[in-house]
Order: structure tokens, then sequence, then C-alpha cells
């Protein structure tokens, strides 16, 4: 199983990034995912996560109605669409997949927020 994160940057208060997380070493189409993220100093936390059809999504309270997530399962791809960024989103983002009954993680991708 391997995860790649991408997308992360510099973004300034009130902007969007969209973060991408490639997966392959099995059939993902099979598998929800989930976007986790961990500020410096805190630890690990769950962003959103998303069914294997896309069919239905959960969020972290402080994310609703600013973040999205999706996938499509013919490019074996997750996303996150992150609106209105506040510096307190600032952390680094890992896709998750939860496959065999082992957690698997991405390397992560930095997000921060600032003026």
């Amino acid at each position: 199983v391997q995860l790649v994160e991408s997308g992360g940057g510099l973004v300034q208060p009130g902007g969007s990034l969209r973060l991408s997380c490639a997966a392959s070493g099995f059939t993902f189409s099979r598998y929800a995912m989930s976007w986790y993220r961990q500020a410096p100093g805190k630890g690990r936390e769950l962003v959103a996560a998303i069914t294997n059809t896309g069919g239905s999504t959960n969020y972290a309270e402080s994310m609703k109605g600013r973040f999205t997530i999706s996938r499509d399962n013919a490019k074996n791809t997750v996303y996150l669409h992150m609106n209105s960024l506040k510096p307190e989103d600032t952390a680094v983002y890992y896709c998750n997949a939860v496959v065999r009954f082992y957690n698997h993680w991405g390397q992560g991708t930095q997000v921060t927020v600032s003026s």
C-alpha cells in the first residue's frame, strides 16, 4: 500500500487549497479513505472521511462547511478541498486507509495558513 499526498503549501487566511492523495497497492474502490492532520505540538486528528463509493462523507465539526472530501475511483485518488482557510488550519495533512486491518499513512503534506 502506498499513499502519496500533494498540494500543500503556503496560503493566506481566507484562501483555498486542494490536496490530493494518490493510492496504489490495493483495490482503491473497495476501501473508505480519510484525511487527518497534525498541528505542531498537537495530536493527529480526523479531518474528513469518505466511503468507498463516495456516497457518504463525514467531517470534524470545525471543518464542516469549509472542507470537502471527494474521490475519483478511476484515478485511485482522494481529494480534500479546503476553503476559507484559517491560521489554525496550519498542520501536516495525512491521507489514511485501513487496508486488511492495518492503518496505512502517507508521508504528509504541509499546509501553512499565514499572511
